[in-house]
């Protein structure tokens, strides 16, 4: 999973360089851990980390440049992205 993650966050530091890479990376956690979480209480049987990386790249294309503008009205993550 490291290296899945490790490639994530170099794709979100590309699309946004308003990040750290502390913070890119964390991201990529948040991310990650939220879709197995959503996935596991839909009961949906685990597809593997590949399945993950695909749904985590999709939401870096998508949503990558504007993530650092997340906290700001979500403060629950403020704890885990403010350095």
């Amino acid at each position: 999973m490291n290296d899945h993650q490790k490639r994530l966050t170099e794709m979100l530091l590309a699309k946004n360089n308003e990040l750290s890479y502390e913070q890119a990376r964390t991201w990529v956690e948040l991310l990650w851990d939220d879709f197995e979480t959503t996935y596991a209480k839909a009961g949906w049987e685990y597809k593997g980390s590949e399945m993950a990386e695909r749904i985590v790249e999709q939401w870096i294309i998508n949503y990558g440049d504007k993530l650092h503008e997340f906290v700001a009205s979500n403060p629950k993550y403020k704890k885990y992205l403010i350095q």
